[in-house]
């Protein structure tokens, strides 16, 4: 079986950094006696700013060290460079991830999966900060090439200028449910600490990624939270860790009732109508769009009328609001469609004269 496929739900629990010895120690005794599978914690810590703390290195490796020995609990850690990786295998750790910063950086993974080529142990591959599924399923690709056959995803959210609709970096769900749909076998782990940055919403993020079929959680977890030396508002202690994941609900993605089953194919099959009813309109919308470029292009129109999408932007989202859906979503889809428009109009636009001919032969030069 592979290594992440020995729990539903996987757990990987453990604090953000291993602060002291004795932190370490005491996080690996709650944790073993939990449904935990995996002991996480921040060895090299990729700080924002300069002055902060930013791990413990090789020390913090001893102490892992140690208390998978004690404790008999796999551990990982975060590597962003090649020395990281032979340390981290001298002193036997289980399992590594790659954190989001260094994911945006190519040829930095492949530096890291070149270190590990011929060495098959996990992997676990963190989003990268920008909502980019193509560099997200790229690094996982190149530790996959070098022989890694264990290769898991860690969902840990977007950065944005802001925090928005109070996470500490947006889900933006769409974007893991995408990687999963191109890479159905892979192992996919939600990190709600980092999503939410509040130890208060973990276990609602947590469930809503269990309820989207994810495999897996990370939560960071410490004794002591609010004296933590990083990212303290985020963790929770081994108490709260046990109650969330005892509040959980696993759901299946089958099931044995044939009732529910008919009632969802009968509602399926509905919804598939639709979808080719919502298809052949676009199609036909696309074609107005093309009519109405080729008036703009004869009438030396620009192609993009900003009063026009104004006006659709608030009267689509008035409708949505009237028929139960948010406008948000409405406009968000209209922007789409709008773009697929405007590409279709300026191809139009660019596309070089009819040449004019007689009735009986080819152009005539004017």
């Amino acid at each position: 079986m592979q290594f992440f496929k020995t729990a539903r739900p996987y757990i990987i629990a453990g604090p953000c950094s291993a602060e002291t010895r004795e932190q370490v120690l005491d996080v690996a005794a709650a944790l073993a006696g939990m449904n935990v599978q995996l002991m996480r914690a921040g060895v090299w810590k990729p700080r924002t700013r300069p002055g902060s703390f930013e791990g413990n290195g090789k020390a913090a490796l001893e102490w892992l060290q140690e208390a998978k020995q004690q404790f008999n609990i796999p551990v990982t850690i975060e590597v962003a460079d090649p020395a990281h990786i032979e340390l981290a295998l001298q002193y036997g750790i289980d399992v590594l991830w790659i954190g989001a910063r260094t994911v945006v950086n190519p040829f930095q993974v492949q530096r890291l999966a070149d270190a590990l080529r011929g060495v098959n142990i996990p992997v676990m591959v963190k989003n990268p900060v920008n909502p980019d599924v193509n560099l997200w399923q790229g690094a996982i690709e190149r530790f996959a090439q070098v022989g890694i056959t264990n290769v898991a995803a860690v969902h840990r959210g977007f950065s944005g200028y802001t925090a928005a609709a109070g996470y500490r970096n947006q889900p933006n769900w769409p974007v893991p449910i995408e990687l999963k749909r191109r890479m159905p076998e892979l192992s996919i782990f939600c990190d709600p600490s980092h999503i939410t940055g509040n130890r208060e919403k973990i276990a609602e993020v947590a469930q809503k990624a269990l309820d989207m079929h994810f495999d897996g959680l990370m939560i960071e977890t410490h004794p002591q939270p609010d004296a933590a030396w990083s990212d303290a508002a985020q963790q929770v202690t081994p108490v709260q860790l046990n109650h969330i994941l005892h509040g959980l609900i696993v759901r299946d993605e089958h099931t044995h009732d044939m009732s529910g089953l008919e009632q969802l194919e009968y509602l399926r099959q509905l919804m598939d109508s639709m979808d080719a009813e919502i298809v052949d309109l676009l199609a036909r919308r696309m074609e107005l769009s093309a009519q109405i470029g080729a008036v703009k292009k004869d009438c030396n129109m620009t192609v993009y009328q900003p009063v026009r999408w104004r006006e659709i932007v608030d009267t689509r989202g008035s409708r949505a609001g009237q028929q139960g859906l948010t406008p948000e979503f409405v406009v968000e889809l209209y922007e789409k469609i709008h773009h697929e428009s405007i590409r279709i109009q300026l191809a139009l636009m660019a596309a070089a004269p009819e040449t004019p001919t007689t009735a009986t032969g080819p152009a005539i030069d004017q």
